[in-house]
This record gives structure tokens, C-alpha cells and sequence, in this order.
């Protein structure tokens, strides 16, 4: 069984490598990264995994349109603050409110349906897994910015 991790794991690294190689996005390098990470930290079955993954990435593009219309639709909008009118403007928080409560319906959703496939403490074991992820990302676009190519 762990042999099988580390294959999935190694699958992921190598193909990282490869859209490196090909100068694809960062995006889809980051999103290659991440996955290797949670199936790592995870440590799940393959019956687990092959459960978990689809309805991971289904809730992963809910919440990447939920940025996408947050950027293009509220955001975006407040790059001209001063143009706009207190009724805009409460229209904005208004949609900035709804979205917001849109959001967090999909993540207890979310949640609730992972804490049937895989175990709670494997559900929050999760959330601090996505929250290291994120954090060692930042670290790492810091330290590219500023130059330091050192190892940590």
C-alpha cells in the first residue's frame, strides 16, 4: 500500500518536471505540487483516494469560479473607487456578501461529504495540510523574489 503512494507521488513530481520542461503555467505546476503534497501528508488508501480526488477537484473549481467572479465582478470594480456611487457601491457589498455566504455553503458541503469518505481527522488534517501548502508556496515566492536560492 505504500509503495503506492510514493508512486503516485513520484507520477506527480515527474510530471511536474514535465510541464516545467514545457513552460506551462505556474498554475498547473502549483496544482501538480499541491496534489503530491495532500497525497503525501494524507497517507490515503487507494480505495480512499480514488473516492476523495474527484470530489476534491470538484469543490476545487467551484471555489476557483467563486475567486473568478469575485475578481472580475467586485474586485475589478474597486480599482475606480472613486467613480463609484454609495448605491454601486452597496450593490457590491451586497453581491460581495452573497458570494461570501455562497462560498461558505460549499465549503461545509464540502467538508461534510469529505467526512464521509476519509476519517474526521483526516477531514481537518486536510484544511492544516492546504494551509502548510500555502504557506511553504509563499515562502517560496518570497525567496524567489528576493533572490535567495538557499535551502531551507
Amino acid at each position: 500500500m505504500n509503495n503506492i503512494k510514493k508512486i503516485i507521488v513520484l507520477a506527480v513530481l515527474l510530471t511536474t518536471t514535465v510541464f516545467y520542461g514545457q513552460r506551462r503555467p505556474d498554475r498547473e505546476k502549483i496544482k501538480s505540487l499541491k496534489i503530491a503534497f495532500i497525497t503525501e501528508r494524507l497517507d490515503l488508501s487507494s480505495s480512499e483516494a480514488e473516492v476523495f480526488w474527484p470530489v476534491y477537484n470538484a469543490h476545487e473549481e467551484k471555489m476557483n469560479e467563486f475567486r473568478k467572479t469575485e475578481r472580475s465582478e467586485i474586485r475589478g470594480k474597486l480599482r475606480n473607487l472613486d467613480a463609484i456611487s454609495d448605491s454601486e457601491a452597496d450593490r457590491l457589498l451586497e453581491k460581495y456578501i452573497a458570494l461570501d455566504e455562497e462560498k461558505n455553503k460549499e465549503q461545509r458541503s464540502f467538508l461534510k461529504k469529505l467526512k464521509k469518505i476519509v476519517s474526521a481527522k483526516k477531514t481537518v488534517l486536510l484544511m492544516k495540510t492546504e494551509e502548510d501548502f500555502k504557506k511553504r508556496l509563499i515562502q517560496q515566492y518570497r525567496k524567489k523574489r528576493s533572490g535567495g536560492g538557499g535551502q531551507r
